[in-house]
């Protein structure tokens, strides 16, 4: 039972985060299109799993780990490139979302099996 509740918690946690960033996306009177075209973008890493699980999971997790996007983020701060801006606020949306579904980085012995849990 408590496990479910701290899921619901982190979950919500994650909502918030993607919430967050569809505001600063809005702040900076980005295209609303490009949002919704580049939302699933950062998922073109699962071909990995063309090859096998352990490269599967290292592009997935990649992908979707919060240290690229965060860096360029950053990056594109102190550059004032709104193009870099633009691109990571979406993949930080991308990996918000993900992980408010569920959808953890991932083990190399399946798909399903997650930092954040067990995908049925």
């Amino acid at each position: 039972m408590f496990i479910i509740k701290l899921r619901k918690i982190i979950s919500l946690e994650y909502l918030i985060a993607f919430l967050v960033t569809v505001f600063f996306y809005w702040h900076f009177e980005f295209s609303l299109l490009y949002f919704a075209l580049l939302l699933l973008l950062p998922d073109i890493t699962m071909l990995g799993y063309i090859v096998n699980t352990k490269v599967g999971a290292l592009f997935y997790n990649i992908g979707h780990s919060l240290a690229l996007p965060a860096i360029l983020l950053i990056i594109g701060f102190v550059t004032v490139s709104s193009p870099l801006l633009m691109a990571s606020i979406i993949w930080l949306a991308h990996i918000f979302l993900d992980r408010a579904l569920g959808y953890g980085l991932k083990y190399d012995e399946a798909f399903t099996k997650t930092h954040l849990q067990q995908i049925a």
